[in-house]
């Protein structure tokens, strides 16, 4: 779900009915989970987040830009 949404922001510039809240919010839920995944030192969690944090950020980062 996140790819698309991230392909149609940065190719297509539509950030229309995309929610700048929704998108911070899961960008700062994937920030928690890393941060769990480092203090637990458990790879499946934070190397997972890496690419949550990573997605979610240029969505955030597209809407700001395209918005």
């Amino acid at each position: 779900m996140t790819v698309p949404q991230v392909l149609a922001i940065w190719i297509g510039g539509n950030v229309a009915g995309v929610s700048l809240v929704s998108w911070t919010s899961y960008l700062f839920a994937a920030c928690l989970w890393f941060v769990y995944g480092i203090q637990k030192r458990d790879k499946t969690i934070y190397l997972a987040c890496v690419g949550w944090v990573l997605l979610d950020a240029a969505v955030v980062i597209g809407i700001v830009v395209h918005g």
